[in-house]
């Protein structure tokens, strides 16, 4: 089981920006992909965006053209750059890995982003 911590969030203002990262304990070359997740306030858990290890990048339209996933090998870490945040962007933010052709979405304890309007 991998070991994921993720951490950057916090309160904003809606427009504002903010940088999330999750640092793995392994080499994320040797996974398929990393991924964020967000649970906002009352509601399930959804997708946001994943990058893959082939380099393939994908998110929700939601964030389209204001949020921005990378990765860094050196450092075992995924990002997420949020820009021009909205109030609906408020959520409880998680980590997610892909293992061996499998995604696992509970092994990050996750971090908190609240944006006011």
């Amino acid at each position: 089981q991998v070991q994921l911590v993720e951490s950057g969030g916090g309160s904003v203002q809606a427009g504002g920006s903010l940088k999330l990262s999750c640092l793995a304990d392994t080499s994320i070359d040797s996974l398929c992909g990393l991924a964020w997740y967000r649970r906002p306030p009352g509601k399930e858990r959804t997708f946001v965006s994943w990058i893959l290890t082939d380099g393939s990048i994908s998110e929700v339209p939601a964030v389209k053209g204001r949020f921005f996933i990378s990765r860094d090998s050196a450092e075992n870490a995924v990002y997420l750059q949020m820009n021009s945040l909205k109030s609906e962007d408020t959520a409880w933010y998680t980590c997610a890995v892909c293992e061996r052709g499998s995604w696992f979405l509970d092994w990050g304890q996750g971090t908190q982003v609240t944006v006011s309007s």
